[in-house]
């Protein structure tokens, strides 16, 4: 294979991934007219159509879907070959793709930015916030970052933060008017915030526990969201009873008495968050340094 072939597939599959020529090209550093110029030769030399284009998306052939897969790993190979080769050095370089959550962007990744700098300068972090749950090995990341409960299978997971319970909460102003439930069944009978889940755009069954006993409720509201800042303001704003992700915005609201906690010897308890990667892999001195950087509490 010509260095050239292999600089044409590694182009194709960045598209691919990216589901945009403008993503791919800025990610490949290449301007968007020169990859789609690499991409037409591509499919000139091997006489058949990888992408079908219009003018707001991009996605794989048949043909091109069956390269793809072919060619994924072998490239994901060549990387960590690379990331080895520099391990060698004693160096940690490289770019770092990680898929996150958008909360655990905001609460681990965000505030330890400048210091894995500072240590890791030869690292560039590739951070994508996705709350729809993509796969990791499809989507070449070197890892992300999950509530526990919707880890992908067979990977190797790192637990980043404590067990977290799901807090239900409320205006004081909505109490003031509807009363307070007391118990899950007593949602029915009041206006609740939904959330919607990113990717599958399913509605969240509220659970909840006591004693052992669990239940499910689908409950019905004025305001359904895939954003936790839209959610968080509606209850802030009386639209109705929100059922939370517990996290320290949340507490601080309880604490400032801008919300209330309503049946809270009902909570369910949820795993925590968990940086995963593919057990097929060696994770690279890179993914190794960042673990250890969200891990260190002394980073922020």
């Amino acid at each position: 294979m010509r260095g050239s072939d292999f600089a044409e597939l590694r182009a194709f599959a960045a598209v691919v991934e990216r589901a945009s020529f403008a993503r791919a090209a800025d990610h490949l550093g290449f301007s968007p007219s020169a990859l789609s110029q690499t991409i037409r030769q591509l499919e000139t030399r091997l006489g058949v159509r990888l992408l079908n284009r219009t003018t707001r998306s991009v996605a794989p052939t048949s043909a091109g879907a069956r390269l793809y897969e072919r060619i994924v790993r072998v490239i994901q190979e060549l990387d960590a070959a690379v990331a080895e080769a520099v391990e060698a050095t004693g160096r940690t370089a490289g770019t770092l793709r990680i898929n996150t959550l958008s909360m655990a962007a905001d609460k681990l990744i965000a505030p330890r930015l400048g210091r894995f700098h500072r240590a890791y300068p030869q690292v560039v972090l590739d951070i994508v916030i996705d709350d729809g749950l993509s796969d990791i090995v499809a989507g070449r990341f070197d890892a992300g970052i999950r509530v526990g409960e919707r880890l992908e299978k067979d990977m190797i997971a790192v637990r980043l933060t404590r067990d977290v319970e799901m807090t239900a909460v409320a205006s004081p102003d909505y109490l003031t008017h509807h009363g307070e439930p007391k118990t899950p069944a007593d949602l029915h009978t009041h206006v609740c915030i939904n959330w919607r889940f990113p990717g599958s755009g399913a509605i969240y069954r509220w659970g909840f526990e006591k004693k052992g006993k669990k239940l499910e409720i689908a409950v019905e509201g004025a305001l359904i969201s895939n954003h936790q800042e839209i959610v968080v303001e509606g209850a802030l704003q009386g639209l109705g009873i929100l059922y939370a992700y517990d996290d320290e915005r949340i507490d601080d609201l309880i604490a400032r008495g801008q919300l209330k906690r309503v049946l809270a010897e009902w909570s369910l308890t949820l795993p925590g968050l968990f940086l995963y990667y593919s057990n097929r892999r060696l994770p690279q001195p890179a993914l190794r340094a960042f673990i250890d950087c969200l891990l260190d509490r002394e980073a922020i």
